[in-house]
């Protein structure tokens, strides 16, 4: 696509480029947007009604004195919060004209955008898949590592493809499940009823966001199919043959194309079935999560199926007990590459769990336990360091610390925020040095450590009610929908009406060229680790090449699966921060 920015400047020298929430703004709140150019800006700029017609207030550019990261020599932020009349606005140059993309003012400026997530979520789905029509991948799979022989069938169908490939984890599966129903918990009414059970366009009576999770929490506990087994991973890389649709999967795991797909059980040791090992320690990071997603289950399934909330509640306890019997991290797999979801942590994991069943059982062996790991998870997280591993640091945020806030006594919550406070203070320091107010390491995935660190003041601010990080907090949110180097939002088709990833890195956009709404792509990369990636190659011009630097990079490009792969994970992980600003849907 190609950047929704006007200029009417006589000369690259003195165009001027407009980076901007495309959604808009609650009435509010902060509202600003972003300036560059090669030369210096001396105009005023005006907020004018989408016909231009009307000019509602004329504000002065103020210089930005950040770093830069380079390709432009001045940048500069227009602030025009105190514009709160509801509206559909553009920013425009006084005298060169120069113009940006719409955006709304307006507290329902949000609205849909849940609805969205959960549409890409659906087209995500293994087995019955609600967007193609069509049943895939029935013969999941055949286990490895575990305590039968190797090769022994065992139903784990279901679930959702992780990202662009059609492989299945419950590294990123269980959190997905689990970050959806406490959006749910937090945001009840933020959620529509549009679809049934199976995704289709038939209200059921439950509000969309819990079907999904269900479809979660079945496959969770396929892959927890007895006590002392958790398969955490189906397929490996021998998926990787190419793009296809995934009823007509060529992929040959050792039965022949379009047949059983190897399942690998947690052993709590390292891994592989050919070339590259993982590093294994343990299960618990996983069987945390896992019991933290199940016993979520049970609490909201209560009031919906009381009997399904005692199975979810006693695969919870099983499971749980499982990770206390291995503590340690339990990675992905790889089988002809190098990469894998490097995972090394899970005390969070484990103190989710505990705080989740606590809530459910009232046992205090597991109050005990909540506490116990949140000490040793403490602030063991990437929002502390300057780079980490791909995964290295998973969930992106530590989701126990919140749940266990509410069950403990004061002094052990003041503990719990300032572990949260820590690694915002931290994050948010970064982000002074450069024009657009972002502090995260533009590591492989970095949109889901974005959508993480804004998830995770949001959390802080209803534990303290402290509101000093709430800028910090809207300038991600903002870079997340145009107000970043290319002007481009970061969800395939959100806004629908403004720049957005097209050409991502998907079997569904390559062979149907079929734009499916909400999904988080990867984000934009350090060039450091950009240039060391295997197997990348651009299959266009890049049309954002003169917004490219020498420091961080995004391409629109189905060719570039390190930034522009939309995932599973991410977008539910966006689930909690679209809630927040979307209007009441019940």
């Amino acid at each position: 696509m190609v950047p929704c920015i006007i200029s009417y400047a006589q000369s690259v020298k003195k165009e001027i480029f407009i980076r901007i929430n495309q959604y808009g703004y609650h009435t509010n709140e902060s509202k600003q947007a972003i300036l560059f150019s090669n030369s210096p800006i001396k105009e005023k700029f005006e907020i004018v009604t989408e016909n231009g017609q009307k000019s509602i207030a004329s504000i002065k550019p103020i210089k930005s004195k950040a770093k830069s990261w380079g390709t432009f020599d001045n940048y500069y932020l227009v602030d025009f919060s105190e514009i709160n009349q509801k509206g559909t606005y553009q920013l425009r140059g006084l005298k060169s004209g120069t113009i940006s993309e719409t955006f709304d003012i307006s507290d329902q400026a949000y609205e849909g955008t849940t609805d969205d997530l959960l549409a890409f979520m659906q087209q995500q789905r293994c087995g019955y898949n609600p967007f193609l029509d069509m049943v895939c991948h029935q013969r999941d799979g055949r286990m490895f590592y575990g305590r039968m022989p190797d090769s022994t069938y065992v139903d784990v169908s279901g679930g959702w493809h992780d990202a662009g490939d059609q492989l299945k984890y419950l590294i990123t599966g269980s959190y997905a499940t689990a970050h959806m129903l406490m959006a749910y918990q937090l945001y009840p009414k933020k959620f529509s009823d549009k679809v049934n059970a199976l995704g289709q366009p038939h209200p059921n009576g439950i509000p969309d966001v819990l079907d999904e999770a269900k479809w979660g929490l079945d496959w969770i506990l396929k892959m927890h199919f007895a006590p002392d087994q958790l398969v955490h991973q189906v397929a490996d890389d021998r998926d990787h043959r190419g793009w296809k649709i995934p009823d007509q999967d060529p992929s040959d795991y050792g039965w022949g194309p379009n047949s059983y797909r190897a399942a690998y059980v947690a052993s709590g040791h390292p891994q592989g079935l050919g070339k590259y090992k993982s590093e294994s320690t343990g299960v618990a990071n996983l069987a945390g999560r896992s019991a933290a997603a199940l016993a979520l289950g049970a609490n909201v399934w209560m009031e919906i199926d009381s009997s399904y909330a005692f199975k979810c509640l006693q695969a919870a306890k099983t499971v749980f007990d499982l990770g206390k019997s291995m503590e340690g991290f339990q990675q992905g797999n790889s089988f002809g590459a190098p990469y894998r979801y490097n995972e090394q942590t899970w005390a969070d994991d484990m103190e989710w769990g505990a705080a989740e069943l606590y809530r459910m059982t009232k046992n205090p062996v597991y109050l005990s336990d909540a506490k116990r790991y949140a000490l040793l998870a403490n602030t063991d997280n990437w929002l502390m360091l300057d780079s980490a591993a791909h995964y290295q640091y998973y969930p992106f945020i530590n989701m126990g610390h919140c749940a266990l806030f509410d069950q403990v006594e004061k002094s052990f919550q003041d503990t719990l925020v300032s572990f949260y406070k820590a690694e915002i203070d931290n994050v948010a320091k970064r982000a002074k040095t450069n024009h657009y107010g972002i502090g995260i390491p533009f590591i492989w995935c970095s949109n889901n450590l974005l959508t993480s660190f804004i998830t995770e003041i949001l959390l802080y601010e209803k534990m303290t009610g402290d509101m000093q990080f709430h800028q910090v907090m809207l300038d991600h949110r903002d870079w997340l929908f145009g107000r970043n180097p290319w002007g481009t939002s970061m969800f395939t088709g959100m806004p629908l009406d403004g720049e957005y990833p097209l050409d991502v890195h998907t079997s569904v956009w390559a062979k149907t060229t079929r734009m499916v709404p909400g999904g988080l792509i990867d984000g934009p990369i350090f060039m450091t680790i950009y240039q060391k990636l295997l197997g990348l190659e651009l299959t266009q011009p890049d049309e954002f090449a003169r917004f490219q630097n020498d420091f961080v990079t995004y391409h629109d490009d189905i060719g570039d699966y390190s930034t522009n792969e939309p995932t599973m994970d991410g977008t539910a992980g966006s689930m909690i921060m679209m809630a927040h600003w979307s209007p009441d849907m019940r």
